[in-house]
C-alpha cells in the first residue's frame, strides 16, 4: 500500500497520483455484509434526513457517521478492509440525498390539493436517483480524476481520512452513538413524556406589538447548527430576527387599523396572532427571497457551471475509452445510455397518465433528460469546490421550476395538470442532481483510498434504490400520523367532483374533495365533504400545513364564561364554546354540550413538518401559472435578499432564517455558537479533515440521527399506541411543566444542559485520536 495520501497540492496529476490502495492490490470490497450495513444505515439516515430536511429545509452530509459507523460495526464481526468500509458508506450515503430531493419538492402536491401518493413518490425517487447515477458515470474521469488537485471534493476527502484512520485502527464511533442515545432519550423525555416545553415562547407585546421570540430545543437542531458554522447560524437567525421582530411588528402596527381584510388575507390583521400574520404576509415575502437567494448563488456559480457543462460534454468522449487498472473501471457507456433512455421512456409514460398528451409528456420527459445532465454536472463541480452541504440543490431546482414554468407558460399549458408535471421535472432533477453531488464525493473518497469505480457505481444504484423504496413510505407515514381536521363550512358552495377515497370521522364516513382554485372564501386544499355534497371539514396536512387550531377529545363538566360561538367538534355536531381561565392564569376553550359537558378541547396546534422547500416550489409553480400570487410580498423579499447581497452578507441563508420560523433559526444557531466557542477555544480546526470529523461534529450527527428517528417513533407510537403514549404525557397531570411562569425557563435550562455537554465533548480528540 501506498503511503498515506496528500491531496493539498494543485501539481498531483491522474498519472502521478497513487491511492492508499494501489491499483494491483486485491482486497475484499463488494461482500454482501459491506452491502447489506450500507443499505440498512442509508435507510436509518435516510429516514433521518427527512425528518430534518421536513422541519428546517436542509440536509446534512451521512458520509462521514456512516463510515465511522461502518468501521465500527465490521471491527465487532471481525477483520475488514478499507475498501469494505468504504462500500458501505458509499450505498449508505446514497439516503440523505435521495431523501432532500423528495422533502425538497414531493410536499408540494399536499399543498396543492392532491394526496400524498406512495407509488407517485417511490417512482420519482427512484428515476431522480438512477439518473443521477447514471449521469455521473461519465463524469468520473472527467470531474473526480483529471480535476484531481483542482476540486478537492471537502466530505468527500475527509471521508477517505477516516476511513484510514480507521484502517490504522483510530475510530470514534462511540460519539456518534453517544450523540444518538443521548438525543433519543432527550427527545422521548421532552416529546413523549412532556417533561420540558418543545417551543418555550416569549411575547414581546407590551413593548412591540406582534413581535415574538421562541426557541424550539430539540437535540437535532443544535446538530445542525454545529455543522453549518456560525457564520450560517448567525446569519440564519439575522433572517429570523428581521421576520419576527421587524416585519411581522411592522404588519401589525400598520394594519390594525384597517376595516377590511388585506389580500392575500380573509381575516382582519387586528384579529390575527403572530403566527397568522406570517401564514398570510411574511412566507410570500420570505419565498420571494428564499428563490432570488437561490438564483444568485446559482448566478455567483456561473464559471463553474459552465466549466462544469464542459467538462460533462468532454467527459462523454473520454467515457469510452478502454481501461485496464481496477482503479479506472467504470460501467460500460452502452449501459449510461441505454440506461438514460429507458428512464425517458418511463418519464414520458408517467408523464402522460398525468397529463393524457403524448406530444407534451415526451417533451416535459426530455426536459428532465436535459436538466438533469445539466445540473448533475453543476452539481459535482459545486460540490468539488465548496462541498456537498453548501451545494444549492434548492436553488438548481428553483431554476429548473421557473425554465419549466415558462416554457409551459408559452405552450399554453397552465392548467392544474400542467402544475403538477412541472413539479415533477422539477422533483425529478431535484434528486437527480443531490445524488449527483453526493456520488461525486463517493467517488472522490474511492479515488483516495483505490476502490473500484464500477463497483462503487453499483453499490450507488442498490442504495438509490432501496432508499427510494424507504423515504416515501417514511414522508406518507409522517404526513398521516400529523394530519388533522378542523370543521369548516362553505355556505352556498356544493362539491361536485371528489377522489376515490373516504374518511371516518366518529363513526361518519365522508368523502375528499379537492379544492385547486381559491373560491368561495376557500383556499385550495383538500376537504370532507357529506353526501349532500356539504363542505364539513379542512384536511390539514402534517407535512406542509399550517400553525392552526386543533381539537382534542376530553370529557368532563367545565365551568368557565361562555363566547356565544358555537362550532362543531369532530363527531360533526355543535358545541358551545366556552373559555375556562385556568390556576396558572392560562385561558382554554372548551366544546361544551347542552349538559355542561365537554367534549373537545381547543388547542394551538404547532406545525410539526413545515416543509418550507416544498411550499416555495408550490409559490413558484402557482405564481407563473395562475399568476394570482401576491407578487408585491414576493417583491420585497426579492429585494431584501438582493440589499442583503449589496451588504456583503450571503442572502441564501438569511433568506432561510426569514422563511422559517424563529425558533427553528434560534436553536440552530445555539448550536452554532457553541461551535464558535469551541473553535475559538481551541484555535480553530487544524485541517479541512478535521473540520469535517472532528469528535464535534461527529457527536452532532449522532445528534442529528438520534433526534431525527426519535421523532420517527414517537410518530409510530402516536399511531398504533396513541392512548397508552397520552397517559405518559406528564404535562396532562401536572400543567406548571408546560404551562407554569418559569415552564418556559426550564425548558432552556434542560437545552442549556445539552449545550455544555457538547462544548465539553467538541473539545475533546479530533480525527487521529485513537479510542
Amino acid at each position: 500500500m501506498a503511503a498515506r495520501l496528500d491531496v493539498s497540492t494543485n501539481t498531483t496529476t491522474e498519472t502521478t497520483f497513487k491511492p492508499f490502495v494501489t491499483s494491483e492490490a486485491i482486497l475484499p470490497e463488494f461482500t454482501l455484509r459491506s452491502v447489506l450495513v450500507g443499505v440498512i444505515l442509508g435507510i436509518i439516515f435516510g429516514a433521518s434526513s427527512v425528518y430534518l430536511a421536513l422541519k428546517v429545509g436542509l440536509t446534512v452530509s451521512a458520509s462521514i457517521p456512516i463510515a465511522v459507523l461502518s468501521i465500527t460495526i465490521f471491527r465487532a464481526l471481525g477483520k475488514s478492509s478499507i475498501l469494505e468500509n468504504n462500500m458501505t458508506q458509499t450505498v449508505g450515503s446514497a439516503g440523505e440525498s435521495v431523501a432532500a430531493g423528495v422533502v425538497f419538492t414531493v410536499p408540494a402536491l399536499l399543498l396543492m390539493g392532491y394526496s400524498l401518493d406512495l407509488s407517485r413518490t417511490t417512482l420519482t425517487a427512484l428515476t431522480g436517483g438512477w439518473l443521477g447515477v447514471l449521469l455521473m458515470i461519465p463524469l468520473r474521469r472527467a470531474l473526480i480524476v483529471k480535476e484531481h488537485g483542482k476540486l478537492t471534493y471537502p466530505e468527500g476527502t475527509a471521508c477517505a481520512e477516516v476511513l484510514i484512520v480507521g484502517e490504522k485502527g483510530g475510530s470514534q464511533a462511540k460519539l456518534v452513538f453517544g450523540g444518538f442515545g443521548l438525543a433519543l432519550l432527550y427527545k422521548f423525555l421532552m416529546s413523549g413524556l412532556h417533561l420540558w416545553k418543545e417551543y418555550p415562547e416569549k411575547a414581546l407585546g407590551k413593548v412591540l406589538p406582534g413581535a415574538t421570540v421562541s426557541a424550539e430545543v430539540s437535540p437535532e437542531l443544535m446538530g445542525v447548527g454545529y455543522i453549518i458554522g456560525p457564520r450560517v447560524a448567525g446569519i440564519m437567525l439575522a433572517g429570523g430576527a428581521m421576520s419576527y421582530l421587524v416585519i411581522i411588528p411592522t404588519i401589525v402596527f400598520f394594519g390594525s387599523g384597517l376595516t377590511e381584510p388585506l389580500f392575500p388575507a380573509t381575516k382582519l390583521i387586528n384579529g390575527m396572532t403572530p403566527s397568522e400574520v406570517r401564514t398570510n404576509f411574511v412566507l410570500y415575502i420570505g419565498a420571494g427571497a428564499v428563490a432570488t437567494g437561490g438564483v444568485i448563488s446559482l448566478i455567483r456559480s456561473l464559471p463553474m457551471i459552465l466549466a462544469a457543462f464542459r467538462a460533462g460534454v468532454g467527459g462523454f468522449k473520454a467515457a469510452g475509452e478502454t481501461t485496464v487498472a481496477r482503479t479506472e473501471r467504470d460501467l460500460p457507456m452502452n449501459l449510461v445510455l441505454g440506461g438514460a433512455g429507458l428512464l425517458w421512456i418511463i418519464l414520458s409514460a408517467v408523464i402522460y397518465f398525468t397529463a393524457a398528451e403524448l406530444g407534451f409528456s415526451v417533451l416535459a420527459a426530455g426536459m428532465i433528460i436535459a436538466f438533469g445532465f445539466f445540473f448533475v454536472t453543476v452539481s459535482s463541480r459545486i460540490t468539488g469546490e465548496i462541498g456537498s452541504s453548501s451545494n444549492p440543490i434548492s436553488g438548481m431546482t428553483v431554476a429548473t421550476i421557473l425554465l419549466t414554468c415558462l416554457i409551459f407558460l408559452v405552450i399554453g399549458k397552465v392548467g392544474i395538470e400542467a402544475r403538477v408535471v412541472a413539479l415533477s421535472v422539477g422533483a425529478v432533477v431535484c434528486i437527480a442532481a443531490a445524488i449527483g453531488g453526493a456520488t461525486s464525493q463517493d467517488l472522490k473518497t474511492g479515488f483516495l483510498v483505490g476502490a473500484t469505480p464500477q463497483r462503487q457505481q453499483i453499490g450507488l444504484v442498490i442504495g438509490v434504490t432501496t432508499s427510494a423504496l424507504a423515504i416515501g413510505w417514511v414522508l406518507s407515514f409522517l404526513n398521516d400520523s400529523n394530519t388533522i381536521y378542523f370543521p369548516k363550512e362553505a355556505p352556498g358552495y356544493t362539491a361536485s367532483t371528489t377522489e376515490n377515497r373516504t374518511i371516518t370521522l366518529a363513526g361518519q364516513t365522508y368523502r375528499v374533495h379537492n379544492v385547486t382554485e381559491p373560491i368561495a372564501g376557500l383556499l385550495p386544499g383538500r376537504y370532507l365533504i357529506n353526501d349532500a355534497g356539504q363542505i364539513r371539514f379542512v384536511i390539514d396536512p402534517g407535512v406542509g400545513g399550517v400553525e392552526t387550531q386543533k381539537l382534542v377529545e376530553t370529557q368532563g363538566p367545565v365551568a368557565g364564561a361562555a363566547t356565544g360561538e358555537t362550532l362543531r367538534g369532530l363527531d360533526d355536531q355543535p358545541y358551545q364554546v366556552v373559555k375556562v381561565t385556568q390556576p396558572d392564569g392560562l385561558v382554554v376553550s372548551y366544546l361544551v354540550d347542552g349538559a355542561g359537558q365537554a367534549h373537545y378541547r381547543l388547542d394551538k396546534r404547532d406545525l410539526p413538518y413545515s416543509a418550507p422547500k416544498a411550499s416555495l416550489m408550490k409559490l413558484i409553480i402557482d405564481g407563473i401559472l395562475t399568476q394570482k400570487l401576491p407578487w408585491g410580498l414576493v417583491l420585497l423579499g426579492m429585494f431584501i435578499s438582493i440589499t442583503m447581497e449589496l451588504c456583503g452578507v450571503a442572502a441564501l441563508p438569511f433568506a432561510v432564517g426569514l422563511y422559517l420560523p424563529f425558533s427553528t433559526s434560534a436553536a440552530i444557531f445555539a448550536g452554532g455558537f457553541i461551535r464558535w466557542l469551541v473553535d475559538r477555544r481551541t484555535g480553530g480546526a487544524a485541517s479541512e479533515a478535521e473540520a469535517e470529523a472532528g469528535s464535534g461534529v461527529l457527536f452532532s450527527s449522532g445528534l442529528i440521527a438520534g433526534g431525527s428517528i426519535g421523532g420517527l417513533l414517537l410518530a409510530a407510537l402516536t399511531v398504533v399506541a396513541g392512548d397508552a403514549l397520552a397517559k405518559l404525557n406528564i404535562a396532562e397531570h401536572w400543567p406548571a411543566i408546560e404551562r407554569g411562569a418559569f415552564a418556559d425557563l426550564w425548558a432552556v435550562a434542560v437545552f442549556l444542559l445539552l449545550g455544555i455537554g457538547l462544548y465539553q465533548i467538541a473539545r475533546w480528540s479530533s480525527v487521529g485520536t485513537k479510542s
